[in-house]
């Protein structure tokens, strides 16, 4: 009778020995190899964050969210960006390291997973900069009502994360194979997240929006996601509904996904 030693290949300590070897290396190309590496990693959502308080709050004096707007801007950027960056990498997670993938004895489904991981704890070391503008705005905001406070809603956070790891599992499993098979899907993929970006509540609370728009964007499985991430700040704009959607839609994607590689991951290596 054989037996399975820790660490051996195949085993799950070897697998996580090995998703996060690849995670660490993304991280240390990205920040290594640039001496504001972390200042990039962060710049993105605060240019737009800045951006688009300009416009609503500035030109257009629009009530598009909650108060205050730029903490409520970022608290849903900064999940998007790891939404958006990880997804954009998932179209070449195969063919960026087609020789690994070939040859290597661990499963390719690590090669998605790494993405997850490396651009998850870059989402994490991003919340500084939400953490930053709470402060600033309780130091310089003289009206109570439009001080950020953190109150019992952070405890959903861990939840939001856990379901955005999941709704990215699945979409890396069904993204990453079909990009292999028909390359046109990357370009495809583009398109569609700068369409989803307006289709998310990011700049915008599902409360705004006239039904039956209200309903509608509460089938897009971020919707619930980023309620939970602002629950710390705005538990008047969590609503159960979207959560519960979200998760079964989050459940349901990373099943598909797990079936269609496990069917295309053949084809997927005979093409690389």
């Amino acid at each position: 009778m054989s037996t399975t030693t820790v660490g051996a290949p195949g085993t799950p300590q070897r697998y996580m020995h090995s998703l996060w070897l690849l995670s660490a290396r993304d991280l240390k190309v990205r920040y290594a190899t640039s001496f504001l590496g972390y200042v990039w990693s962060i710049l993105d959502p605060l240019v737009m964050s800045l951006i688009y308080l300009l416009v609503f709050t500035f030109f257009f004096k629009k009530d598009v969210g909650a108060e205050p707007y730029i903490v409520f801007l970022i608290a849903g950027l900064l999940p998007w960006v790891w939404f958006n960056t990880a997804t954009s990498d998932f179209t070449r997670a195969f063919r960026r390291d087609a020789k690994l993938v070939r040859s290597t004895a661990i499963p390719r489904s690590i090669w998605i997973n790494r993405i997850v991981l490396s651009k998850g704890i870059e989402f994490l070391f991003s919340l500084p900069v939400l953490a930053l503008f709470v402060i600033i705005n309780m130091l310089v905001e003289t009206d109570p009502a439009r001080v950020a406070h953190i109150g019992w809603g952070a405890l959903w956070l861990p939840v939001a994360i856990i379901l955005q790891m999941t709704l990215l599992v699945g979409l890396g499993m069904l993204i990453a194979p079909l990009c292999v098979l028909f390359t046109d899907l990357e370009r495809t993929t583009a398109l569609i997240l700068r369409a989803l970006f307006y289709a998310t509540p990011v700049i915008y609370s599902v409360q705004n929006l006239p039904e039956p728009f209200h309903a509608i964007v509460s089938f897009n499985p971020l919707t619930g996601i980023f309620m939970l991430y602002r629950a710390a700040f705005f538990p008047e704009l969590l609503e159960m509904l979207p959560v519960v959607i979200s998760a079964v839609m989050s459940l349901g994607i990373l099943a598909l996904g797990l079936w269609v590689f496990s069917v295309l991951e053949r084809p997927v290596l005979k093409e690389l």
